[in-house]
């Protein structure tokens, strides 16, 4: 067997998707999510100039080679633009060779070790009271665990949270130009323990809680919060700090016992070693579509299992369905999964990628279908092209840009 073409699809049925379609000389097919929010266009050009012209005429069947031949064949290595493409080849590998012997992907890698996969929702709202609306709503929709972020008084707007215009309309986080939002830390440090209280008044001791600071906070301050925290027993604390400097979890991790998620702008073990080996963190938070593919995270899964880490693989709406087909696949097989992100699809991409996997009562499950069962309407892709879109920033009240 052999593959014979390659197609790299962008499409915009909600949000922007890159993804890649490999087809055999037998005519089985196999897709991978490359999707980069906001670099979508860089990840096109590194598959269709680069990667693409390497893997045809390759047997699809090897895919361990595939995957080290573009990484260790490369003079340039990781980063999110080459990961986000190699991750698109070996999903696409994956779910060929799972085609070609009639099972779903997660069989290939093991088989179940559990019935369904747990997740948590986004909660979210400009003040309490709206922040309180949106847990209900999330456990309405079976949620067993949802993230809470709150607005900050004073601050117009905050990334995570609904924002709206003079006029009440909303204001989308993703624009042709990256949004400009305030940011005052010392205003967030007093209002984040006052969120939790009033989410635990309201909805007891047993709801489990998430929040995530969004690398904002130096070490010192990570850790404070996370030490205000503790009465209120929060699931984790995610991204409290830039984790590009592994060494700062050292000084979180002595200050508190709040556990601690990170990971999801990683695009290599190497990101983790410190954090791994020392057991400064409780999850790890990378994406299929962002690390890589299924094959190395696979690899930093068992290498957090060894340090008693669990599993939370990052999965927003710009992780299009084919990534998260990839990543429930690997939930079900892995032992030490730990929750699954999970924020939904609008009605247009469900139409666009049809898919198996399942959402029900909070727990999702990729289904039975062989491969990773996830399909791609072209032409309905095609219909509803790239718009440029990107994430918002933070300046702080002196006009001084503030980390993402």
């Amino acid at each position: 067997m052999k593959i014979v073409d390659a197609q790299v699809v962008v499409t915009s049925p909600g949000r922007n998707f890159v993804t890649l379609k490999l087809t055999t000389d037998e005519g089985v097919t196999g897709l991978g999510d490359a999707t980069l929010n906001g670099r979508e266009q860089a990840v096109v050009s590194y598959l269709s100039d680069h990667v693409v012209p390497l893997i045809l005429g390759l047997d699809p069947h090897r895919v361990e080679d595939t995957w080290q031949y573009l990484y260790r064949g490369a003079y340039w290595r990781r980063g999110p633009v080459t990961m986000a493409a190699i991750a698109a080849v070996d999903v696409a590998l994956w779910d060929i060779k799972a085609k070609v012997a009639g099972l779903p992907l997660y069989q290939l890698l093991g088989g179940a070790s559990r019935a369904r996969l747990r997740t948590y929702g986004h909660a979210n709202g400009r003040d309490i009271p709206e922040l309180l609306d949106s847990v209900r709503a999330r456990l309405a929709d079976g949620y067993p665990a949802v993230r809470i972020q709150s607005g900050i008084p004073g601050l117009k707007a905050v990334y995570g949270v609904h924002t709206t215009d003079t006029d009440g309309a909303a204001i989308a986080h993703q624009q042709v130009r990256p949004l400009v939002e305030d940011w005052d830390t010392d205003a967030y440090l007093r209002h984040t323990p006052a969120v939790f209280e009033a989410v635990r008044a309201e909805f007891g001791p047993d709801l489990p809680l998430l929040h995530d600071a969004h690398h904002r906070l130096t070490p010192i301050q990570s850790a404070r919060l996370g030490k205000d925290l503790e009465p209120y027993r929060p699931f984790w604390l995610e991204d409290c700090t830039p984790a590009e400097n592994q060494d700062a979890f050292r000084l979180v991790r002595r200050h508190t016992t709040t556990p601690l998620a990170v990971g999801e702008v990683f695009n290599s073990v190497f990101d983790y070693q410190t954090l791994v080996t020392e057991q400064l963190i409780d999850y790890v938070r990378s994406a299929v579509t962002h690390f890589g593919g299924i094959s190395p995270l696979r690899k930093l899964f068992d290498f957090a299992a060894q340090y008693q880490i669990r599993t939370a693989i990052h999965g927003p709406e710009d992780i299009s369905p084919v990534g998260m087909a990839a990543a429930l696949h690997l939930d079900l097989a892995i032992h030490n999964f730990g929750i699954q992100e999970y924020s939904g699809y609008t009605p247009l991409t469900h139409e666009v990628f049809p898919h198996a996997f399942t959402f029900t009562d909070g727990h999702l499950h990729p289904g039975d279908t062989p491969g990773i069962g996830v399909g791609l309407d072209l032409d309905l892709a095609a219909a509803h092209p790239y718009r440029a879109a990107y994430l918002p920033v933070n300046r702080l009240q002196d006009g001084t840009l503030h980390d993402w």
